[in-house]
């Protein structure tokens, strides 16, 4: 199945993919708090890999209109997961946030044939039809 207009399944696709990489950037703001309360407590190293974190998923928020602003977004999805040594809700937080990555990824491969990739590019403006003299 193909979208009917993938110029417009291309845009709202990566403004999908803007989001949750976004909400993904908000959501490991929130994960210091939870460390600081249990186990080893909240580390420099883990506070930094953590503000570094979404920083990276905030500004990959806003490549996404590039060609390889999925890629970016899909790389980024492995330390989101593995923010999962650090406090154990994240395992299910950033695993829920990878299927759905993952989700709108076979969304994007339905609807453009390709899961990564440019998007679609406008089509060419059609001419005005001419009458058999050349006239407009």
């Amino acid at each position: 199945m193909t979208a009917p207009d993938p110029v417009r399944a291309g845009k709202a696709l990566g403004g999908a993919a803007a989001a949750i990489l976004l909400l993904e950037g908000i959501a490991v703001l929130f994960v210091p708090r939870g460390i600081a309360q249990s186990g080893d407590g909240l580390t420099g190293f883990r506070l930094t890999v953590l503000i570094v974190l979404a920083v990276l998923l905030v500004l990959a928020s806003g490549v996404q209109r590039r060609p390889q602003g999925l890629v970016v977004g899909t790389v980024l999805q492995v330390p989101l997961l593995l923010t999962g040594f650090f406090g154990a809700a994240m395992w299910l937080v950033g695993g829920l946030f990878v299927l759905i990555w993952a989700y709108l990824l076979q969304i994007r491969k339905e609807l453009l044939g390709s899961p990564f990739g440019p998007p679609p590019a406008a089509p060419p403006a059609a001419s005005p039809p001419t009458d058999p003299a050349g006239h407009p």
